[in-house]
């Protein structure tokens, strides 16, 4: 059984549960125990640094005061994801992958010019 922690009482709870059962706390979304239920810690609301909020494209009923939302994603760790994209699909990323997935083809190409080297400088 996978075991997660409750948020408000820090019990373990089955990481499917969608209530825990020692205080109640809701964990998932009702009913959907595949989708996660983000809670705002401290008095900050989730939309405060939500990327749907920021880009006007949020049509939870609580926003902007939302402090639990199925539908939360960080701005900071969504520029990071994008970041992270962009420098595995730039020309440098793309060059590095090719030659480790083609270190033996390399390695022989390099004997080959060493081999044809050697033959021009005997000759």
């Amino acid at each position: 059984m996978d075991t997660a922690t409750c948020p408000r009482c820090h019990q373990p709870v089955n990481s499917q549960a969608v209530t825990c059962p020692h205080c109640g706390t809701q964990l998932k979304a009702y009913g959907h125990p595949g989708i996660p239920l983000h809670r705002a810690t401290g008095k900050e609301y989730l939309c405060d640094s939500c990327t749907y909020h920021a880009d006007d494209t949020c049509n939870f009923p609580q926003r902007p005061f939302a402090k639990e939302c199925i539908l939360y994603e960080n701005i900071e760790e969504s520029k990071q994801y994008l970041q992270q994209q962009r420098y595995a699909n730039s020309f440098g990323a793309t060059v590095k992958n090719w030659i480790k997935r083609n270190q033996a083809l390399l390695l022989l190409l390099a004997l080959l010019f060493v081999c044809l080297i050697i033959a021009l400088s005997t000759s």
